[in-house]
């Protein structure tokens, strides 16, 4: 059991928990998950770590409330219990020397793009952040983007705050004035990651996302958080979470995630019943 002793709803569906977790705070690094199960008979579900805490032995988790699972761990409060924590998962994300790099944050994924700009920022890179939401209420860690970049541009779909627009007209911008950028990161919705590749590509931009594909043991042994990469198969838990985005085959990603949709929306309706 691991216990939540701090919570805080960052927007309407978008919560930040810390929670103890010693092991997995000592070895935690940029880029890497844990997966979780809220109580003994609940499903397992991965979750990027956010970062360690004041808090020595815990651990941040930032989640966007969207199936029955995610709604029950963000109806918990501090005090409450996790019924366990499996962690650190995953490859650390690569943290290297490239002069410049542009860091790409698309809703919720901004919690995993944060870690990975302040890393890349302390190997002596120049950071640009690039944030991107639906809306301004679903604005999340403006302030800490700011901190841990030299400097970020915010996008909202409807305009309601930052610019107007999606992170890849953003992104578009920065390259149309061909500044020189050693590498791209993005991490967020599929559709994303999918169009900022495209565009990287024709740049020949060297560029790594961050994938979180169906997953249920986190260790490689069950297979289905199997992706293609360069024709290959590979196992995003633990050859991944990070790939060339290049080497992607989104089209099977997209179809893959989508293979559970109507099973989700009845676990849902059950929840709210």
């Amino acid at each position: 059991m691991n216990k939540i002793i701090f919570k805080q709803r960052l927007s309407e569906n978008v919560v930040r928990i810390d929670v103890i977790a010693p092991v997995i705070a000592t070895r935690a690094m940029a880029g890497q998950f844990v997966v979780l199960r809220v109580n003994d008979t609940g499903e397992r579900i991965p979750l990027t770590i956010y970062s360690a805490t004041e808090t020595p032995g815990a651990i941040a988790l930032i989640f966007q409330e969207v199936g029955a699972t995610t709604k029950m761990l963000g109806a918990l409060n501090a005090g409450d219990f996790i019924a366990d924590i499996v962690g650190p998962l995953g490859r650390p994300a690569t943290i290297a020397s490239y002069d410049t790099v542009i860091v790409i944050g698309g809703g919720v994924g901004i919690a995993e793009a944060l870690p990975v700009a302040s890393a890349l920022r302390k190997a002596g890179n120049r950071v640009i952040g690039i944030t991107g939401a639906r809306t301004k209420g679903l604005v999340i860690l403006e302030a800490e983007m700011k901190a841990a970049c030299d400097e970020v541009f915010v996008t909202t779909d409807d305009g309601t705050y930052g610019k107007k627009g999606f992170v890849t007209e953003q992104l578009q911008e920065l390259l149309a004035k061909k500044i020189s950028v050693g590498m791209i990161y993005a991490v967020g919705p599929v559709a994303m990651m999918r169009s900022v590749a495209n565009l990287t590509k024709s740049y020949g931009i060297k560029t790594l996302v961050s994938l979180n594909p169906i997953m249920l043991d986190g260790t490689g042994m069950c297979g289905v958080c199997r992706c293609t990469i360069e024709g290959k198969t590979k196992f995003a838990c633990v050859d991944g979470p990070e790939f060339d985005a290049h080497q992607v085959d989104w089209s099977e990603l997209i179809a893959r995630q989508s293979s559970f949709k109507t099973k989700e929306k009845e676990s849902l309706e059950r929840f709210h019943r």
